[in-house]
């Protein structure tokens, strides 16, 4: 038979001899069984064989040329020759392969590009109908091993071809096409998979199997012929015969586990849970093994941060696997499982690590497996460079001749590593593979340590749930310990789950690099290896140091801000006694203290960066001193190839040297939070109780201060432990343990806790609303009024502890909770205790005696307002931890007469006081002023109509960098140490750039002095010989300034951020300190005192360091891209692309990573708070049985900030894949262009070793360029919140006057006039008095009355200049206070405000800050306040300390401090601000005795709601304040006030 070939310019015609497919035939099968499967379909493919060898003959005139394109080649026609068989024809067997790969891509491209691709554009395939295959991650993975082994095979085969005169496509053609539909079928598998359509893998399975037979085929001829392992192509056949075999049985497992042919019934199979759920956003346990790799299913998230965003409802919910819950289980099963060993101990942290190791130490075993293989391929990089700096180096750039066999050439494995480019691809694909393992290894290790610490969070909180709560009180644990245990121990936890594989593969990597070096290097790399040994221990040592130092700054940093703190709260006190600058000084010496701490860290830190950046250059110095004095003469001579790669291999191993004392560091903290899991139980205990609480009547528990009241409540809630006797509730004996079998009880606690939530929220408690008994229940406890004042009425979220409330609204919203509640049992310990007369009885006779009584509910009550005794149906009395007595108010008083006396004496004298308080109305003063409201208002409809606008400008402001804050940063250092930072920079690493250079020279100038000696034949061994003591003299020289370069450099950041940090501060806390009080009542006090703890902190301890970090990535991979530029010139083409790329890359990294940081920091805070609150509500939660739902709870909040930091983590994992990517597409580039440029232009070989070393190095510069970027970003917002603080305008403390003008002793008789006096808060708000006039005449006492609002308080803030001047005069004893300076005006006057505030420190300090009253005067003061005899009892007297707040006295003794010291200022004029509101009538009356006898001769302004608490003493004139302005102004007596009922006094 015969066929036609048309070409281009000729037609050939190829005559086939009759005979020759019976011969073949024959051939066949006497030789090859397999053959058979080729002709049974007409011999077609011989009929393609033949074709692909037509177009290969040319005609003799033409010559031969090695640029020739041919499939089977021109330059030799045995290629061709079919004799013995087509089976042992190379080129046919390379041919064959094709059959497969064709039938792959022809059968597939109509369902992949026609069906799916019209189906994805018309509608999106939701990740809910994704299901993983059997065998799916083993399919993968085979999958991108064949993808290598597919490029090696395109690799051997071009350099194969090097050796042929002509190009023979079949040597790498069919791999090609190879690899194009290796990529078809993943792509086409992933399709399917997604689609859950199994059907359509028939076409992948008649694929692998026609692979496998022709791979076999090929691969059983070239044993045939004798080519065997020494061979390389002949093991990539090998290996792709296995490969598809593999697949075909991947193939074969998918069809008898999914039974989707040839069985009647397919396997129905769902997919999982998590995907079925669309809230489940996270999806990289359900993604494909690429996809999990480069984390390809982040794109769409990263890229949509930066339309819009991102907050909670964005990354929506964890999957079960990850949940808090799952993992406490798996916790608590493995807590269990040891448990069952044997007996837990009460100490010691074994137990606990072998739980930890059994419910999480799978996941660690992999992590550590991944780094193990990151690690193995870490040390291809130095050896490739080594190798292709070899290969440049050497005179002769090609191997020996290969072996011809089949009519094609095969090489060996050593001849086809030593081809440079093959180095240059085997390196790129190394660093892809090394990158990719290492990623993953973070990923498991972090998820794994995010796992574990949800897992112990929500294990401490069940402990905490079954804690007691004198643990608490006792002091044996507190609630900072536990929020300490959970915000920070936890973490350390975490990270040394992450550190963890480091710990396992640091000694792997220093033991692999050691040996590579010494091969390299001989004995000098042990002596180099050896320096970095014994700095070890110097590095941990400061590391150690470092953390010490850390310890003792958080130490000082929390005494300052808890100075700062009652700064904060007693800001308007300080003010008015002119005692602020006191107060700043006092904190600015902590500060000082702090910053001799700050000092020393920075020392140990800029030692830490220093060593880090030192020690290698002394060990690479020290290495190559040694190394040429050692081997000068011998083959191990310093050359670029030995001096570059046993350079990368030392950046290798310097690494784990250096971080190995960082983890065992962190070792050592997570060894040393596991000793805080075993908590002590010790409670105090009733004695002698016998009690009993009749059902459904009012129990009232009456007693002295410390008798035991509140103690028996909890005794009957089960919350103490019981010694002996029992407890019974509905005559049922109940064991007192945390899980008690009562129902739930309504509980209000004497001191009331809140959550942050609504009031309605906090009102309700999970209960059904029920709008009728809510309505009740607010009227009840006279509610209605606070809650019109709030700004969203009961949907107002009242903050941590009710932070906007004052004490009597939190009690009486913590009583109609436990109102609101349908228990048969109440508890109320002391509810009154907030409470005016008015709202105390209304809520006893309205609250108890009526809605309680009528419900038929059981009551106890206790309390100290002996007037309510005779409602009670039951009395117990208390005295010393015992019960005094006990029954109805008759039994008490035939059974203990005298105390029935002492009872009624009470009762007579309250009841007598009280008559006249109950015919006035309870005025309570609101929350927020009508002028704010007005305001919020107005604020509210403008910003609503700008949403969009500003919703714009947000995202454009979300993708710039915060430039003016960090020329705020730097503008703070100062003039001398910003240019030191910047030069030192930019001379150290222009220093290391010079050394390397210079190693390049020198091993350059060794290569040249070796051809020259080996062309000069020189046979005398010292003229031979290179001398190096030239050479080394200035690289010693270069690396000795380079290490001092080294210190100046940390020094410099370091004392940069301190520097900082002192400036802003101090300009902070005198802004605060100088600001008007407007800013603290317009600004929430936490947002304040947060500018001086998370702000202050980030800019002390974390800018610097992220500063140098960043300048140091920047500059070198400046450096890096520099160098290699210089080296080949051609690399700047493709850094375009590369640069582009990565901007795009960054730039939605740092909004989406700003973002995740932000809601990770912002989802911490409300779990750490509920810790915080359940520890405070602990017996409210447990007397509720509201356990669970707080569990819940907790769940919720551990669950959403780890959807939060997993997402960040995922998002850093997504950066440093590309950016690794990038840097080993940097690396490949710089490789072959390195190469050619060599090769071609006789490029040295030490600067191609140079280009190499720093491009191995990019994608590490890119990876912290981008995240210290990121970080700064976000760090910076500190400074421009602290920096938008200090703008802040500050009062106007000067005067006309100086304070050497104003006559000593002024104000000597305390007249005060008042002329025509307008004032406002703020120049923006409407006046609150609008034309005053008076005249208080010395020594007059004056009560300032009038209604919420009426402007009572501003008008003696307006006495000292506390608000804004509109017009008018205000003139003390002849003198205009306007001219007066602030400070001086405000020392002339005594105050006493409503709220009593108290500082921590001594009695001494509270009542004289300023230090100059005598002991005398001070005994004196406490005298006449009555208070000398709780001092003298005290341990230190005057010198005993007073904790935060007072909270070692009670109420009464707070404000009795308060009046003793304004007695010890010994001012002429005295201000009383409701002074009486807050306190109980023992202590008003001691209050109102001090005023008409120690201050008699003294003018005193009192300011109250209603005249009658005026009344009670002396008063010749009441100021009525009406509607902003003074409304009658005169004399008046008590008697004629009462007498006329039309008197506008009567209404107050």
């Amino acid at each position: 038979m015969a066929f036609l070939i048309q070409t281009v310019d000729r037609r050939i015609t190829v005559a086939l001899p009759e005979d020759t497919p019976v011969l073949q035939t024959q051939h066949i099968l006497h030789n090859d069984w397999s053959a058979a499967f080729i002709y049974s379909h007409n011999c077609c493919i011989c009929r393609l064989f033949l074709c692909l060898q037509t177009l290969s003959v040319w005609s003799p005139q033409t010559p031969v040329s090695n640029s020739t394109l041919s499939f089977c080649g021109s330059d030799n026609s045995s290629a061709y020759k079919v004799d013995n068989g087509l089976l042992n024809n190379g080129c046919f067997l390379d041919a064959l392969g094709v059959v497969p790969h064709v039938f792959l891509l022809f059968s597939t491209f109509p369902i992949l590009f026609i069906g799916w691709g019209s189906q994805s554009s018309k509608v999106h395939i939701h990740h809910s109908t994704w299901l993983h295959f059997p065998g799916h991650n083993f399919r993968w993975l085979l999958t991108i091993v064949l993808l290598f082994v597919l490029v090696c095979e395109i690799a051997e085969g071009i350099v194969s071809d090097g050796f042929n005169q002509s190009r023979h496509l079949h040597l790498y053609m069919p791999a090609g096409l190879g690899i194009l539909a290796a990529i078809t079928s993943i792509v086409y598998y992933h399709n399917i998979e997604t689609s859950n359509f199994p059907k359509l893998l028939i076409a992948l399975l008649i694929y692998w199997t026609l692979a496998f037979i022709t791979k076999t085929i090929k691969f059983v001829k070239y044993d045939d012929h004798g080519i065997g392992l020494r061979e390389l192509r002949f093991c990539i056949t090998g290996l792709l015969a296995l490969l598809y075999g593999l697949l075909l049985g991947v193939e074969v497992n998918v069809i008898l586990r999914r039974r989707y042919m040839w069985f009647p019934c397919p396997t129905e199979v769902k997919p999982p849970d998590d995907l079925q759920d669309l809230g489940v956003r996270f999806l990289q346990p359900f993604v494909n093994l690429l996809s999990k790799s480069t984390y390809w299913w982040m794109n769409t998230f990263i890229t949509s941060a930066h339309k819009r965003p991102i907050d909670l409802k964005t990354i929506g919910k964890l999957p079960i696997s990850m949940r808090a819950l799952t993992n406490f289980q798996r916790l608590r099963k493995a807590f269990d499982a040891q448990a069952e060993k044997g007996p837990v101990p009460l100490k010691g942290s074994r137990w606990i690590w072998l739980a930890l190791r059994q419910a999480f130490g799978r996941p660690l075993v992999l992590s550590i497996t991944f780094r193990f293989i990151a690690d193995l391929l870490g040390f291809v990089g130095p050896l490739c460079i080594s190798g292709i700096v070899h290969h440049i180096s050497s005179d002769n750039h090609s191997a020996l001749p290969p072996v011809k066999l089949l009519g094609v050439h095969f090489i060996s494995s050593e001849a086809f590593l030593a081809n440079a480019y093959v180095l240059a691809v085997l390196l790129f694909l190394a660093l892809l593979l090394q990158r990719t393992f290492l990623q993953a290894s973070y990923y498991v290790a972090i998820e794994t340590g995010i796992k574990l610490r949800a897992a112990i969070q929500t294990k401490i909180y069940h402990k905490i749930m079954r804690l007691c709560t004198s643990n608490m009180s006792m002091g044996d644990m507190t609630t900072a310990q536990i929020c300490s245990l959970v915000a920070r121990d936890t973490n350390h936890l975490m990270w040394f789950f992450f550190l963890c594989p480091n710990l396992w593969a640091m000694p792997v990597q220093i033991v692999m690099g050691v040996l590579l070096l010494y091969s390299l290097l001989g004995v000098s790399a042990l002596i180099g290896a050896t320096v970095i040994v014994v700095l070890a221990p110097l590095q941990y040592f400061v590391a150690t140091r470092l953390s010490r130092a850390q310890k003792s700054t958080l130490e000082h940093t929390g005494e300052r801000l808890k100075k700062t703190n009652e700064l904060l709260r007693g800001i308007k006190l300080l003010k008015l006694y002119a005692w602020e600058h006191i107060f700043r000084s006092s904190v600015e010496e902590t500060r000082r203290q702090e910053l001799r701490n700050l000092r020393t860290f920075a020392l140990y830190t800029s030692l830490s960066i220093f060593m880090n950046a030192a020690v290698p250059i002394a060990a690479v110095l020290t290495i190559f001193a040694v190394h040429v004095h050692m081997h000068s003469a011998t083959d191990f001579d310093l050359s670029p190839a030995v001096a570059f790669g046993s350079l990368s291999l030392f950046h290798i191993l310097v690494t784990p040297l250096f971080l190995l004392s960082s983890v065992l560091h962190s070792t050592v903290k997570a060894l040393i939070v596991n000793g805080y899991f075993t908590w002590t139980q010790g409670c105090p205990t009733l004695t002698n109780i016998d009690i009993k609480v009749p059902f459904g009547q009012l129990t009232m528990i009456v007693g002295q201060e410390g008798c035991g009241k509140s103690s028996l409540l909890l005794a009957a809630l089960g919350e103490m432990h019981k010694i002996s006797g029992n407890i019974t509730w509905n005559s049922g004996p109940v064991i007192p343990s945390r899980e008690l079998s009562l129902g739930s009880v309504a509980y209000a606690s004497q001191r009331p806790w809140l959550l942050n939530a609504t009031v309605e929220e906090n009102i309700l408690f999970d209960m059904v609303p029920n709008e009728k008994r809510y309505k009740e229940v607010i009227e009840v406890c006279q509610l209605q009024p606070d809650i019109d004042t709030l700004p969203q009425g009961d949907q107002t979220v009242i903050g941590e502890r009710g932070i906007i409330l004052s004490g009597g609204q939190r009690q009486r919203i913590s009583v109609a909770r436990a109102l609101y509640q349908q228990t048969n049992v109440v508890f109320l310990d002391d509810p009154f205790s907030a409470l005016d007369i008015h709202l105390s009885d209304h809520l006893m006779h309205e609250g108890i005696l009526k809605l309680l009584r009528q419900e038929k509910r059981t009551v106890v009550l206790v309390t100290h307002k002996l007037q309510y005794l005779p409602h009670a149906d039951w009395i117990i009395a208390m005295r010393d931890g015992t019960v005094q007595t006990q029954g109805t108010l008759k039994d008490i008083q035939c059974a203990e007469p005298e105390l029935f006396e002492q009872w009624r004496t009470l009762m007579n004298r309250q009841d007598k006081e009280n008559t006249t308080e109950l015919k006035r109305k309870s005025f309570r003063r609101p929350m927020y002023s009508t002028d704010t409201l007005a305001t919020e208002d107005e604020d509210e409809e403008s910003s609503t109509s700008t949403d969009e606008d500003s919703l714009r400008a947000e995202l454009r402001h979300r993708t710039t960098i915060p430039w003016s804050s960090f020329a705020t940063y730097l503008r703070a250092a100062g003039l001398l140490l910003l240019p030191l930072l910047v030069l030192s920079q930019l001379s150290k690493h222009s220093l290391m750039v010079a050394i390397d250079f210079w190693l390049a020279h020198w091993t350059s100038r060794v290569i040249a002095a070796q051809i020259e000696s080996a062309e000069r034949n020189c046979t005398d061994t010292k003229d031979c010989e290179f001398s190096h003591s030239s050479y080394l003299q200035v690289f010693c020289g270069l690396c000795a300034l380079g290490i001092v370069l080294c210190l100046v450099t940390s020094l410099a950041v370091e004392w940069t951020g301190l520097r900082v940090s002192r400036e802003l501060h101090c300009s902070l806390l005198r802004t605060i300190v100088l600001a008007p009080m407007r800013l603290f009542e317009t600004t929430p006090l936490g947002n304040i005192l947060n500018r001086f703890s998370a702000d202050t902190n980030t800019i002390d301890q974390h800018i610097p360091v992220t500063l140098e970090c960043l300048s140091r990535s920047t500059l070198l991979c400046v450096s890096a891209v520099g160098v290699i530029s210089y080296v080949t010139p051609l690399f700047l083409i493709a850094l375009l692309p590369l640069a582009v790329a990565c901007y795009f890359i960054q730039k939605y990294f740092r909004v989406a990573s700003r973002d995740l940081q932000q809601l990770e920091d912002s989802t911490e805070m409300p779990l750490l708070s509920h810790y915080s609150q359940t520890i405070e509500g602990l017996t409210t939660i447990r007397a509720f049985r509201h356990e669970q739902r707080f569990k819940k709870k907790l769940l919720e909040h551990t669950d959403a900030n780890n959807i939060s930091s997993l997402f960040l983590m995922a998002a850093n994992r997504w950066l440093e894949v590309r950016m690794e990517y990038i840097g080993a597409f940097v690396v490949l580039i710089a490789a072959v262009a390195s190469i050619s440029n060599a090769l071609c232009s006789q490029l040295s070989a030490g600067l191609v070793g140079l280009g190499l070393t720093y491009a191995l190095m990019v994608s590490n510069y890119l990876n912290w360029i981008v995240r210290n970027l990121a970080d700064m970003e976000v760090q910076l917002g500190c400074v421009k919140r602290v920096s938008g603080l200090i703008h802040t305008q500050p009062e106007n403390y000067d005067g006309l006057m100086t304070p050497a003008q104003v006559p000593a002793g002024w104000p000597k008789y305390g007249e005060i006039q008042i002329k025509n006096l307008s004032v406002r808060y703020d120049s923006s708000l409407k006046p609150v008095l609008r034309h005053i006039n008076s005249h208080i005449r010395p020594g007059q006492k004056v009560g300032i009355c009038g209604r919420t609002g009426s402007g009572k308080s501003s008008f003696s803030l307006a006495l000292f200049r506390m608000l804004d001047t509109i017009e008018g005069n205000r003139i003390i004893d002849g003198i205009d206070i306007a001219k007066l300076p602030l400070q001086t005006l405000r020392s002339k006057f005594s105050i006493i405000l409503q709220d009593p505030i108290l500082f921590s420190g001594t009695i001494r300090f509270n009542l004289d800050p300023e230090r100059k009253a005598t002991d005398q005067m001070l005994w004196e003061a406490l005298e006449i306040a009555q208070l000398m005899p709780v001092v003298k009892a005290l341990p230190g007297g005057l010198d005993a300390m007073v904790t935060e707040g007072g909270e070692n006295f009670s109420q009464g003794q707070r404000q009795l401090f308060c009046l003793a010291r304004a007695f010890v200022r010994k001012s002429s004029i005295l201000i009383m601000d409701e002074a009486t509101a807050s306190i109980d009538m023992a202590t008003e009356s001691i209050l109102q005795k001090v005023v008409m006898t120690a201050f008699a001769d003294r003018t005193v302004v009192t300011i109250a709601v209603s005249p009658c608490t005026s009344l009670n003493y002396t008063i010749q004139t009441i100021l009525l304040l009406k509607i902003l302005k003074i409304f009658k102004n005169k004399a008046l007596t008590k008697a004629h006030l009462v007498a006329h009922s039309s008197s506008v006094f009567k209404d107050l």
